[in-house]
């Protein structure tokens, strides 16, 4: 939890208008159009925008009219803005209202509520809050999310606060012993609302509604409203008005796509090396589909020389803290992660995605990519697959509507032909990203971690590439086990 400002750039990627409304929006008037104080108008410039987004310039001013907002928007797009500069005149607006005018000594709850799924997503709002507030007099600022020690979370809940940030479950706790008090939200946001659901969150959502004022303005950003997600959106809104800037097909003209057919384990791994190897990689994110898997191959990369860390959600809220404040300050090349990271990490500096574990579901490949080609740059999205991750490379393809072109790395061409597309309603067999079948790769003596080409050094002898943490302190032994 922090209340300082952070002086971070601001993302914002452009978007090829879809729809005449889109179209006539990026053609209209800049930020000045937008209908934002001043204070809200000189952060925004300050950060770099050219020109608002798509889903900027529809959802602003429809938010500032008060209306509820069904909003989907692709990664990248500039989204967390379009709520985020809301919020923020919503708060200004009620300064200046007698009737809302607060009582100094009585406990003080937020205006605006933001549930977000993971605790780095949280983190990347609240620094967003905090930068596009940063000339609004005396704006007060929280996030409270697990794995956070408890006492300082219930320091800054007892102080008046503006803004918090939180994740469902955290916030859950906080209000059972009664530090949380929701009783004066005005405006209700859900980030992610698709992924919450996914993550179990339903239940505590409804929860956390039912306790803040029913006239309140809610807004719902989400990848898709079908399903339990439209079902929420009917329980949570009133006459909402729907926004959707883009979908899962599009395009991602600015992220190169490529799939590397791997032979085995073995040959995954020297294509993985050959790839990182390349100078014109700035820094890259390398996902993996366990926890384990992120911890082993972080420590292997970290034996042949990268500067490299893992990152997910076995890991302490202070260690994750240390691990993003690496990759920002560029202490870290590349990035070992699960699927934790794939909506929160918020780097523009990132110019390579490599899936060496595959996603569990298609829909996250979306995301992971989406960590590339920010801020109006270009990416290189690059997937490594064997021949039992056909199944899924395909429903990725399908999902997106689009086919991976397939590429090779000179000198680690695959021996095995390419598999074909099988006919409709054969199983695939094999999870995705998972361990090996028979003949998959060569057998590890126990205890001993497989390497790149050379001898292995014994289990839990280092962690991070240079056998320390971002404190300075030495690596301990690895945690985590399988699971995302």
């Amino acid at each position: 939890m922090s209340f300082e400002f952070h002086d971070e750039a601001a993302l914002a990627v452009s978007t090829a208008a879809n729809t005449a409304s889109i179209a006539a929006a990026a053609e209209g008037p800049g930020f000045d159009s937008l209908g934002v104080a001043p204070e809200i108008l000189k952060a925004i410039l300050h950060a770099g925008y050219p020109t608002p987004t798509d889903v900027q310039a529809l959802a602003v001013p429809a938010a500032l009219t008060g209306a509820d907002l069904l909003v989907s928007a692709k990664t990248g797009s500039g989204k967390t803005a379009a709520f985020v500069w809301p919020a923020l005149q919503r708060i200004l607006d009620a300064r200046l209202d007698p009737a809302k005018k607060r009582i100094k000594g009585q406990p003080q709850g937020p205006r605006v509520l933001v549930l977000a799924p993971t605790r780095e997503l949280a983190m990347q709002v609240s620094r967003a809050c905090m930068q596009y507030g940063h000339g609004v007099q005396g704006l007060r600022i929280a996030h409270v999310v697990g794995g956070v020690p408890y006492q300082a979370q219930l320091k800054a809940l007892r102080g008046p606060l503006d803004m918090l940030i939180a994740t469902p479950g955290r916030l859950l706790d906080l209000m059972g012993s009664g530090a949380a008090i929701l009783s004066q939200v005005e405006m209700l946001v859900l980030d992610e609302a698709d992924r919450m659901l996914d993550m179990g969150f339903i239940d505590d959502i409804t929860t956390i509604a039912q306790a803040i004022p029913a006239q309140r303005q809610t807004l719902m950003f989400s990848a898709t409203f079908a399903g339990n997600v439209g079902t929420l959106a009917r329980e949570l809104t009133r006459d909402p008005q729907r926004i959707n800037v883009a979908s899962h097909t599009d395009t991602h003209a600015q992220i190169e796509q490529r799939l590397h057919w791997a032979d085995s384990l073995h040959h995954k791994h020297a294509l993985l090396e050959q790839l990182l190897a390349d100078r014109n990689v700035d820094q890259a994110v390398v996902f993996t589909s366990t926890q384990r898997d992120a911890d082993e191959l972080a420590w292997k990369l970290g034996e042949i020389g990268h500067s490299v860390a893992a990152l997910h959600g076995g890991m302490p809220q202070g260690r994750r803290n240390r691990v993003l404040q690496g990759l920002r300050q560029r202490q870290l090349r590349v990035l070992v992660a699960t699927d934790v990271a794939a909506r929160g990490i918020d780097v523009p500096s990132i110019t390579h995605v490599i899936n060496y574990g595959l996603p569990m579901k298609a829909e996250d490949y979306v995301h992971r990519i989406g960590r590339t080609g920010r801020a109006g740059r270009t990416g290189l999205a690059i997937t490594l697959a064997e021949r039992r991750d056909v199944g899924m490379i395909r429903r990725i393809e399908r999902f997106t509507t689009q086919r991976i072109s397939a590429a090779v790395v000179p000198g680690l061409e695959p021996k095995l032909a390419p598999p074909s597309d099988k006919p409709s309603g054969e199983r695939s067999f094999g999870r995705p990203g998972g361990k090996p079948f028979a003949g998959g790769g060569k057998p590890f003596a126990p205890g001993r971690k497989p390497g790149f080409g050379g001898p292995g050094k014994a289990r839990g002898e280092r962690e991070f590439g240079a056998g320390r943490d971002f404190a300075g302190k030495p690596a301990g032994p690895r945690r985590g086990g399988f699971g995302r």
